[in-house]
């Protein structure tokens, strides 16, 4: 069940509308089913249906009237608030809407139980799915109701009526989603041909120009040259910028004048502050005039996308959230480069995604400065072309997302695991696409048996929890393939193989071959040691066995919230 709370300033102007036809004629046998009393007059059982409106707002305006005469009533007296049941539910009789009706006024502080002097009511039915509450905020001693955070508390009597009733258990949130666009907006939309409300697209184009800028000018500069977009800029008497705002062009209002959304009107983390201390906390690799080799940006965004659920398993709360952020950003700049086929599929996987990287959690932005400057510079390449290096990316986006998943329902963060869940189903989607293709191919160009047997050894020996798994999969002859090409480069592919499988865990990936192939790949990317080194390094192993260090343990998920992966 879903409350919808607002004020007004007219009783007869809220009556007359829950007693009409509605906007499209869907109103039907509207009548009451509770009141303050029990003895209010209902307009729908009567056949004077104008004479008893007059007669109930007259009673609900008493004290309103009363209280004007001596300067307190307020502007805003109505209070109006509709309860709705979700579209599986039963449908639910008269009295059992009476019966929250009354629970719901009495959460909210409008008409507590056991208080003779609370606010008169009543509620309406003109459908089988929804009642509205329509309140005066006057007491019968002339005061005003404390109905502070009524939304809620009207949302936590809500949640135990559902379990109490056997209804639909609705994913509550933490009130730190973005606001969704209201039915106003969503009519323009439709009337003006958008596909989306311009609340929701220019979301979308400020977090992708946030994700891509490194700076707060190049932020704003990003924004102004974004076709179809308009852009103010808010200064400081110092000259330094404030805020800012955005519209859509030709997004008027009744005046003809753009309709503006600040930042964080758009979401929480779009205010210019909070942009500007993510941008703060990202580490951009410096020019490179000395030729230096340098990892690729999509090798280190991969990889530091693939440390996300070892985060996620420390305790440090503030960091993980960081990391989720980043991640978020990542998602976003990433649907900028991919290949029109998979583009759709990533930018809805990055919406899906913007409402798991928020919580009540405050988030230290510095601890995933290494992910967003990789992101950063990734964006300052040129597209990949073959389609292996962003395989390789949502093949460790999607571990970090299970793992997001999980992190966020072991603290019941109920929308944003939801909002986790919905971004795999996107995100799986452009892997398969992004991936198939190319694993194939490499997959033709599979070493001879010898040296297959050779490395299915090694698989043993690295992975000895998933080695039939592994070998049983058709990507096995990518994953020889890349060991073959790696070992042709100088690398020791016992060694490669052994550094990809306690890189991270595999437990999640449904395809531990796919995972190690795309991690033998990147990791064979880095120059092989040369004769000495591996000599050194021989002759230390033999002196002294070394034990790889193993990423910390997750947090112990529930036993429901442990999501397999693709």
């Amino acid at each position: 069940m879903i409350a919808k709370i607002s004020s007004g300033k007219s009783t007869a102007g809220l009556i007359r509308y829950l007693y009409g036809p509605g906007r499209a004629n869907e109103h039907t046998d509207p009548h009451l089913v509770a009141s303050w009393d029990g003895f209010a007059p209902d307009p729908g059982r009567t056949d004077d249906t104008a004479a008893t409106k007059k007669l109930l707002v007259a009673d609900l305006d008493l004290r309103v009237q009363q209280a004007r005469r001596l300067g307190r009533a307020p502007k805003q007296h109505v209070w109006h608030c509709s309860v709705r049941a979700a579209p599986g539910d039963r449908i639910l009789d008269d009295a059992e809407w009476a019966d929250i009706a009354r629970r719901v006024v009495t959460a909210t502080g409008i008409a507590p139980t056991d208080d003779p002097d609370g606010c008169r009511w009543v509620a309406v039915r003109h459908a089988d799915d929804h009642i509205h509450i329509a309140a005066t905020k006057i007491r019968g001693d002339l005061r005003t109701p404390r109905h502070w955070n009524d939304y809620l508390t009207a949302d936590r009597e809500l949640a135990a009526i559902e379990k109490e009733y056997g209804l639909f258990q609705v994913v509550r949130g933490d009130r730190t989603a973005a606001k969704r666009p209201t039915r106003a907006e969503r009519e323009k939309a439709h009337r003006t041909g958008r596909d989306k409300p311009a609340r929701v697209r220019l979301r979308t184009l400020v977090r992708t120009a946030a994700a891509a800028a490194t700076t707060t000018e190049e932020f704003l500069a990003l924004l102004t040259r974004t076709s179809g977009v308009l852009v103010e800029v808010l200064h400081f008497p110092s000259g330094e910028p404030r805020g800012y705002k955005v519209a859509l062009e030709h997004d008027t209002n009744a005046e003809g004048e753009p309709v503006w959304f600040s930042g964080s009107t758009l979401s929480p983390d779009l205010s210019l502050p909070k942009i500007q201390s993510r941008l703060a906390a990202a580490d951009i690799p410096a020019d490179n005039p000395n030729g230096h080799l340098r990892p690729h940006p999509w090798h280190q965004a991969t990889a530091a996308t693939e440390r996300i659920p070892h985060h996620l398993g420390r305790p440090d709360a503030e960091a993980a959230q960081a990391h989720l952020a980043a991640l978020g950003e990542a998602l976003d700049a990433v649907a900028l480069t991919a290949p029109p086929d998979i583009r759709t599929e990533l930018r809805a996987a990055a919406s899906a995604f913007e409402r798991a990287t928020r919580s009540r959690i405050h988030a230290e932005y510095h601890h995933a400065r290494a992910l967003r400057g990789a992101v950063k510079s990734m964006l300052r390449e040129p597209s990949p072309k073959d389609g292996a290096l962003l395989a390789m990316f949502l093949d460790a986006a999607l571990l970090a997302v299970i793992a997001a998943a999980r992190w966020h329902d072991h603290r019941q963060h109920n929308q944003q695991t939801a909002a986790a869940h919905q971004t795999l189903l996107h995100l799986q989607a452009a892997y398969d696409r992004a991936s198939s293709g190319h694993l194939l191919a490499v997959g033709q160009h599979r070493p001879p048996r010898k040296v297959a047997v050779r490395y299915a050894q090694l698989i043993r020996q690295a992975a000895p929890a998933h080695a039939d798994q592994v070998l049983a999969d058709p990507a096995t002859d990518a994953l020889t393939t890349a060991l073959a090409a790696a070992e042709t480069a100088g690398h020791d592919p016992g060694q490669l193989l052994q550094q990809a499988a306690d890189e991270r865990a595999l437990d999640d990936a449904r395809s531990p071959a796919r995972t190690l192939a795309w991690r033998v790949q990147r990791l064979s990317q880095r120059p092989a040691p040369s004769r000495q080194a591996q000599a050194a390094q021989a002759r230390s192993t033999v002196l002294r066995p070394v034990a790889l260090p193993q990423p910390a343990p997750p947090a112990a998920p529930t036993a429901t919230s442990r999501p397999r992966r693709r």
